[in-house]
């Protein structure tokens, strides 16, 4: 089967298979955002992350197929539980780290920055993803799932940023 079908080549994409969209619809635009994403957190976890952060990150790009699933296919994939279990990350990671007193600027290290990138660009999938919300309904979970998720990718940076990964230190 070949890759290419010619059937976007007019601006139009296919939503769930069988609904064609414009090429910008919002929720095109979020699970474009989405796929930015998890390629960046595969290029992060390219960079030797500590082990309890790998895993972390290839259970987000795990969670991420799942989110534009739900996305495409108005299925319930992202629970309470995904928001609580990112919620847990970031009081372990945190819990870690001393108190922040000024603000950060990204750069200390390749893959803090990285962290950091992709922690905007979780911020502007968030954003797309309210904008979408107002005129479709989605699950509330998702604005929170990607709210914590980019709270959870900053204090993975500022870990790295520490070399401490719960409570493990380089140096």
């Amino acid at each position: 089967m070949s890759k290419y079908t010619h059937k976007g080549d007019t601006g139009t994409t296919s939503l769930s298979g069988t609904v064609r969209v414009e090429k910008d619809d919002p929720c095109i635009e979020v699970c474009g955002n989405i796929d930015e994403l998890s390629a960046l957190l595969g290029v992060v976890r390219t960079e030797g992350l500590p082990p309890p952060f790998e895993s972390i990150v290839l259970r987000i790009q795990q969670e991420l197929i799942a989110f534009c699933a739900e996305m495409v296919l108005d299925t319930i994939t992202i629970s309470p539980e995904h928001v609580q279990q990112i919620e847990s990350d970031i009081d372990r990671i945190s819990g870690e780290l001393p108190p922040l007193t000024q603000f950060i600027i990204p750069g200390e290290n390749r893959l803090s920055a990285l962290l950091h990138l992709s922690r905007t660009v979780c911020r502007r999938t968030e954003r797309s993803l309210v904008t979408l919300c107002r005129t479709r309904t989605k699950s509330p979970h998702l604005v929170a799932y990607l709210n914590r998720l980019s709270d959870l990718l900053f204090v993975m940076a500022r870990s790295v940023n520490n070399e401490v990964a719960f409570g493990e230190s380089d140096g």
